[in-house]
């Protein structure tokens, strides 16, 4: 059973999947597990594949209630009406995009391992700040140490996302400091993503 406190979960999708199957995938897991948000991060960048899978996911996401944001495509988020946009340009973009989608939209920013960027994009407007990967051989090797997640909590308002490289230790470890974990490969690359999400939330007590 979760904790009033406990951290949420926040949904993202595989970097491709059916069409024709996925939706349904989706509406199984949203239908079990409480989902704060989910996210469309789809490796391509056809604009024609993306407007078509956000049409699939939106369908699924807002008969739920679930709001749906998609990976740095501003332009999309407006014409395809989805709830905002997460960026992966730490700072940088916060402040056209919250220009551009209004004050009601979600803009999140993933940081790194950047407090200073957290910081700034916080100031700038986001609604939450994404630090990670919190383990694995991501990116560039650098991950986001734990002392980050519980300074963060300590210091600044904003929400602070755990994102990379999740696993149960690891989110037991963090749940104290986190608002949100971002978790999607880690799910959608098992045997049994509805499983592994139900072991997750279960960990974030």
């Amino acid at each position: 059973m979760a904790t009033e406190d406990a951290p949420q979960i926040y949904l993202v999708t595989p970097p491709d999947f059916e069409l024709g199957s996925f939706p349904a995938t989706l509406s199984g897991v949203l239908d079990t597990v409480e989902i704060a948000c989910l996210r469309l991060s789809l490796a391509t960048r056809d604009e024609d594949r993306l407007m078509r899978a956000a049409d699939a996911v939106r369908e699924v996401a807002h008969r739920h209630d679930v709001a749906l944001v998609i990976d740095t495509h501003v332009v999309l988020a407006q014409r395809l009406g989805l709830d905002g946009v997460h960026l992966l340009d730490g700072q940088r973009s916060v402040r056209s995009a919250r220009k551009e989608l209004g004050p009601d939209a979600i803009v999140g920013s993933w940081c790194g391992q950047s407090r200073h960027s957290g910081m700034e994009a916080g100031e700038f407007g986001a609604d939450y700040v994404a630090f990670g990967p919190v383990s694995g051989a991501l990116g560039d090797g650098e991950l986001a140490e734990r002392d980050l997640f519980q300074w963060w909590s300590e210091m600044i308002e904003v929400p602070v996302v755990a994102e990379g490289g999740l696993t149960e230790e690891l989110i037991r470890d963090l749940a104290p400091v986190t608002d949100f974990f971002a978790i999607g490969e880690e799910i959608w690359n098992s045997d049994d993503p509805l499983a592994t999400l139900q072991a997750f939330r279960a960990a974030m007590g």
